[in-house]
């Protein structure tokens, strides 16, 4: 966990890295940041033999009658989703180095992640997982086979809120392709049980699409959730 200022700052670097200077936009200090960051933990993952960060991501612990006001809140209406007494966790800013492709990254998000939903009581994770690049034709099988397999009932959708939306499309499906172009976190969600929302939302400023992603702890499979607690045990 980021232990003060300047953590938090190499991780905007490596978010500006993966979220801006990787598609050519920039800004200035070279760092992502927002006003969210302020209320967020923060996490580094960090190679031990050299000290590179390989990853990095962000989290705000919410009760549950006020994720609305965490970042996601900005851009869909979550009044539909499911209501409960407790805590709920956004997961954000999710991202790896360039240069890194090394499995452990994820593994070792999900074990911080598991430790917090376990320490907090959450029962639900909640969170934006972005496409890189905001032209919708660019990940045309991933969002169809998203909408054709993981959406909620439709009186659990969230709402749209943002100005600039694309409805997921609905056309025979490369499933493999489909696969392939979702986002790792995304991955994890849905192979737990997670689901997205009905419409992506198209974010110029960081040239990304991105939909709506939810996991109810409960709902995950009883042997991955023993596998998550071993991992982060």
């Amino acid at each position: 966990m980021a232990e003060g200022a300047q953590d938090i700052a190499r991780a905007q670097e490596l978010r500006h890295l993966c979220f801006l200077a990787t598609r050519g936009l920039c800004r200035p200090g070279g760092q992502d940041r927002d006003s969210f960051d302020a209320a967020c933990l923060h996490f580094l993952i960090e190679d031990q033999a050299s000290s590179q960060l390989q990853g990095c991501f962000r989290v705000q612990i919410l009760p549950a009658a006020e994720m609305g006001r965490g970042y996601a809140g900005q851009f869909y209406d979550l009044s539909n989703l499911p209501q409960q007494p407790g805590t709920v966790m956004e997961l954000g800013r999710f991202c790896v180095h360039p240069s890194t492709d090394n499995p452990e990254v994820l593994r070792l998000a999900w074990a911080a992640i598991t430790r917090l939903v376990d320490a907090h009581g959450v029962w639900l994770l909640f969170g934006c997982s972005s496409f890189p690049g905001a032209d919708g034709s660019l990940h045309q099988d991933a969002l169809a086979y998203l909408g054709q397999n993981h959406l909620p009932p439709h009186t659990m959708r969230p709402g749209r809120k943002a100005p600039g939306v694309l409805d997921l499309p609905d056309h025979p499906v490369d499933t493999r392709r489909a696969l392939a172009d979702l986002p790792p976190l995304l991955r994890s969600y849905i192979g737990m049980g997670g689901w997205v929302s009905d419409h992506a939302v198209i974010d110029e400023s960081l040239d990304t699409l991105h939909v709506f992603t939810a996991l109810e702890v409960a709902r995950i499979p009883a042997a991955r959730a023993r596998a998550l607690r071993a991992l982060a045990g």
